[in-house]
């Protein structure tokens, strides 16, 4: 009996694109790597515009209410830390560790306060910011790897920003109600980040894909 040809579509991912050279050989960018770009740099668009939406409702109608934001917010960077590509497998399960811890304590914090005191709460007992905490050491993790990768420095003051604001606020340093503006500035950072990688080719996001396939080799001669 003779070997079923390839489903089209599968055949198309395969074969399309250039020939890359790579450390361990060559590769090539297929259709579907390309989608999966597309859809973390959407992730991290939508993740910039929810925090962005948080923050101008915190400002201009109080935290009251700004669970659906945080909602939308957790959600974006899930599917951002679902599509990222990273080498090491470990640091990327790490990551996504860290959003799920995040995202518990977010849930915690909405069944103890109820979803639209949740704002309102984290004013009050800044003890809360350690629950959620991890959510924006993922976020943290996420600028890391776009300046590590990039060397853009909107990247970087994510990085920075995020973990200082809420370490000042935990020690009651500089409370949350007096962050607005450092918060902004992340985020608008976050945004100027997220615009600038639809400039970029798929591939600088995708990076050596040869290494991601001799480590999955490598897992699977173990």
């Amino acid at each position: 009996m003779s070997k079923p040809s390839p489903d089209p579509v599968s055949r198309l991912d395969q074969n399309t694109g250039p020939l890359h050279q790579g450390m361990f050989g060559t590769y090539r960018i297929t259709a579907a790597d390309q989608r999966e770009v597309t859809a973390y740099r959407i992730s991290v668009l939508a993740l910039a515009v929810a925090q962005l939406g948080c923050l101008a409702q915190w400002a201009w109608g109080g935290a009251t209410w700004i669970g659906p934001w945080l909602v939308a917010m957790a959600v974006a960077l899930g599917l951002a830390l679902h599509w990222i590509h990273i080498y090491l497998r470990p640091l990327h399960q790490a990551l996504r560790l860290l959003w799920l811890l995040g995202v518990g304590g977010g849930v915690a914090l909405a069944y103890q306060a109820g979803p639209g005191q949740m704002g309102n709460t984290l004013l009050a007992q800044p003890l809360w910011i350690m629950a959620i905490g991890p959510y924006f050491a993922a976020l943290t993790g996420l600028g890391f790897k776009e300046f590590f990768c990039f060397r853009r420095l909107e990247a970087m003051g994510v990085t920075l920003l995020a973990p200082l604001l809420l370490l000042l606020a935990l020690i009651r340093v500089v409370p949350l109600e007096r962050q607005g503006p450092f918060w902004l500035l992340e985020a608008v950072l976050l945004l100027v980040m997220a615009v600038g990688k639809f400039r970029l080719d798929p591939a600088a996001d995708i990076g050596d894909k040869s290494v991601f396939q001799e480590l999955e080799r490598r897992r699977t001669v173990r």
